[in-house]
């Protein structure tokens, strides 16, 4: 179960924008993660270089924690927006729940559930 001071230091990385730095802060090694009920990326140097990818494609990423934080036990539900700007100049507004079982101090599991319709990034 993560103590309040974890949780919170979790969600001021990813607000900082450092998304990759807080997978290797805070997952497990053999973490896994889910988008959408696809199939769960495995391993946290896996969930680093995807997570690398995709904001080396970013001009910009607002990260913003909606409160309350849900927290029982070793679950925790996030409720995340975030905007993207693109290095090609079109944008992406997104929100999204994050579901995550964590082992500890660290995240075991995390599934998204969003809108996929969110995913198409426009042009302004």
């Amino acid at each position: 179960m993560p103590s309040a001071a974890t949780l919170e230091a979790f969600i001021a990385a990813v607000e900082s924008g450092r998304h990759d730095q807080a997978i290797e802060d805070f997952y497990t090694e053999d973490a896994t993660m889910r988008e959408n009920q696809a199939e769960p990326r495995r391993g946290r140097a896996l969930l680093v270089a995807h997570e690398r990818a995709v904001l080396g494609r970013t001009a910009s990423a607002a990260s913003t924690c909606v409160r309350p934080v849900l927290a029982n036990g070793d679950h925790v539900v996030i409720r995340w927006i975030f905007d993207f700007r693109f290095t090609d100049g079109r944008r992406m507004h997104m929100e999204e729940l994050a579901w995550q079982r964590w082992e500890g101090e660290r995240i075991a599991q995390e599934e998204f559930f969003y809108d996929p319709a969110q995913m198409r990034p426009v042009s302004d």
